[in-house]
């Protein structure tokens, strides 16, 4: 490590974060199917080539709930070929294990005596891949039957109404550095808002005092996957409903890129939104740059880096209004498919531009939003045929909407 000295790397947990991978996403499609693995071998070698101590993920890892084989076996060996090696792992576990991790072996997969685990994963599951079934199994509980992935934030919700959990912590050691990590699987949104808002429901255990360590010596993160956006606050989780106590949030399941930590005001933590790695809603959100973060923690303090995603693939979204555009004439419909002509090519030219190595020249991700208020409307996928070739979604480029007409306007 050149920019820390021997003794900062003995005391620096460095952690590779990123959410929302969504294996197997349009596995289906000629173009695109590999999208979604291409991105998640890059996370992976990010994690090598920087020589964090464990890539956390905060959910969704696969993009089905019950995975096909072809996305499994090729998730098995991008974790196998980045994650099995001799090299050391500097940091401990510390906590009860068995508490930390249900599965039959109870205990994190680098200190299984049969493997060589030099990267360990850490995952929660989201709405996408969370447990079903009579045994309450997630697509993760089979990587990390396989000594993977240590998957944790799996709550049996005990009680009775709204239910209870207990969130406990895993708590990890490398030199001075004491990190209390906390997992919460996905919980239907509805059902969790209620839950936090029920007294006791929700339990947070603490760090006991250890080895001359205090509580407040902790550094406290939280990792869940769950509605941020307040369209519906019932349908989605307050980050007011969380405890002061955390220092660092990262917020799975938004796929907009949000990756620089923010401060919540009064609350005393930050929250970092890595987004997804692979564009699956054609949308404003999804079309930002993709970032994974790299987390370094010494003692309270914590240094966030964004590393940019080099092999999604490129994507430019733009919205049109055609009652806005002089040189189109209402009732003259190539006029309008001239312009739309006009706005691909100009968006394709920017992909174009964008692309960090021309040699990893792809197909672009092509997106208009057209407001059609007072214009006819044309044919999206006759329209989509001649950029076959040219964008990878040429059946789907235009999208018609109308503006909302409010009352009294």
């Amino acid at each position: 490590m050149s920019d820390l000295s021997r003794e900062d790397f003995s005391n620096t947990l460095r952690i590779l974060v990123a959410t929302d991978c969504h294996l197997g996403y349009m596995e289906k499609d000629e173009i695109r199917r590999h999208d979604s693995f291409q991105a998640f071998d890059e996370i992976c070698s990010i994690a090598e080539q920087k020589n964090v101590d464990f890539v956390l993920l905060g959910g969704d890892l696969f993009h089905e709930n019950k995975p096909s084989r072809s996305t499994l076996v090729k998730a098995i060996e991008i974790l196998r070929r980045h994650c099995m090696s001799d090299q050391p792992v500097q940091f401990q576990v510390v906590s009860d294990q068995t508490v930390n991790f249900a599965n039959t072996f109870g205990h994190v997969n680098y200190e299984d005596p049969h493997f060589n685990v030099g990267l360990p994963v850490f995952s929660i599951h989201g709405n996408h891949d969370d447990p079903a079934g009579v045994d309450n199994l997630s697509a993760v509980d089979i990587l990390s039957a396989c000594n993977l992935v240590n998957y944790f934030g799996k709550m049996v919700l005990g009680g009775s109404g709204v239910g209870q959990i207990t969130v406990y912590p895993i708590l990890m050691r490398k030199g001075a550095t004491a990190v209390a990590l906390y997992g919460l699987g996905n919980i239907r949104d509805e059902r969790l808002n209620r839950m936090f808002q029920t007294p006791h429901a929700v339990q947070w255990m603490r760090p006991e005092s250890q080895e001359g360590l205090q509580v407040s010596d902790w550094f406290n993160i939280l990792v869940l996957h769950q509605n941020r956006v307040k369209t519906n606050p019932k349908n989605a989780i307050n980050e007011h409903f969380l405890p002061c106590f955390l220092d660092f949030v990262v917020w799975g399941h938004e796929h907009e890129c949000l990756v620089d930590p923010q401060e919540v005001p009064g609350m005393g933590f930050h929250i970092t939104q890595p987004g997804s790695s692979v564009a699956t809603s054609l949308i404003d959100g999804e079309s930002k740059p993709k970032h994974v973060l790299l987390l370094e923690i010494k003692g309270n303090q914590y240094r966030p880096t964004k590393i940019p995603l080099t092999s999604v693939r490129p994507f430019e979204y733009t919205e049109i209004v055609l009652k806005d555009e002089p040189e189109i004439d209402p009732n003259d419909q190539n006029s309008i498919l001239e312009h739309l002509d006009k706005v691909v090519h100009s968006l394709i030219e920017k992909c174009r531009k964008n692309v960090v190595s021309q040699s990893r020249l792809q197909l672009p991700l092509v997106r208009i939003k057209v407001d059609y208020s007072g214009f006819m409307t044309i044919n999206p996928q006759r329209f989509g045929q001649k950029y076959v070739g040219k964008v990878a979604n040429p059946q789907d480029i235009l999208i018609f909407s109308k503006a909302s007409t409010k009352a009294g306007a």
